[in-house]
């Protein structure tokens, strides 16, 4: 059984929750990919992944879906052709399509027991946020990893720890949550301020910096929450 190992850990019972729950995740970057595929070798038996991208030759040195083969083609794809060989019984659908607040029943009409939010843009970080608060669905959403070099000062709390932090993303999302009243989130975050970009992008931008081994740490501990919660602890 390719889950032996983990039944060590586990035991029967809390394996056959795993196989009976139903987890999403938004976002198959740097962050979202590496939880994705975390949750697919923890057992998950029902998953939804959503990503509306392609996967680029920059994303290589971070992301576990994109390599040289990979390059161009659509998140989605790359990462069904990926789990669906570390468990080819799994239920997984898969979604190109950005969540987006007035498109987003789709969600929510899949029946989540958990949702993994590593998406981007703040309108639908807030969105995901607030309805998920609106139908108790539980949610881990994963604020800046960008332009960071040390994964031991990521960690998860509760949004109103983040204060301080230097997150701009984290500060933005304390301010426009209590405007909606939501007054929890279990955000991860790191504590590290942000380093400044050494170089410009095109047209003298500043995308933000990433390495190897930040994002996916990050992703990893959304997901080892996600399991421990699905678990009962």
């Amino acid at each position: 059984m390719w889950l032996e190992r983990t039944g060590l850990v586990l035991g029967e019972k809390r394996l056959c929750r795993l196989a009976n729950a139903r987890v999403a995740v938004i976002g198959l970057g740097g962050v979202g990919g590496a939880a994705a595929e975390a949750l697919v070798r923890a057992g998950i038996g029902h998953m939804l992944f959503a990503d509306g991208d392609t996967v680029d030759d920059t994303n290589r040195n971070r992301q576990l879906i994109a390599t040289a083969e990979t390059v161009g083609m659509d998140k989605v794809k790359a990462a069904e052709k990926r789990f669906r060989a570390i468990n080819p019984e799994g239920d997984f659908t898969f979604r190109k399509e950005f969540y987006l607040p007035e498109n987003s029943e789709w969600l929510y009409e899949w029946k989540p027991d958990y949702i993994i939010d590593a998406i981007d843009t703040v309108t639908a970080k807030l969105d995901i946020a607030q309805k998920c608060a609106e139908r108790k669905i539980p949610l881990i959403s994963c604020l800046g990893t960008g332009n960071r070099l040390d994964p031991e000062l990521l960690r998860l709390g509760d949004i109103s720890e983040t204060a301080g932090c230097g997150c701009p993303l984290a500060k933005v999302m304390r301010r426009e949550l209590r405007r909606r009243k939501i007054g929890r989130l279990t955000v991860l975050f790191s504590t590290e301020e942000p380093a400044k970009a050494v170089a410009k992008g095109e047209a003298g931008r500043h995308p933000p910096g990433s390495v190897s081994f930040v994002p996916p740490v990050a992703g990893y501990i959304m997901a080892g929450r996600c399991v421990r919660d699905l678990c009962g602890g």
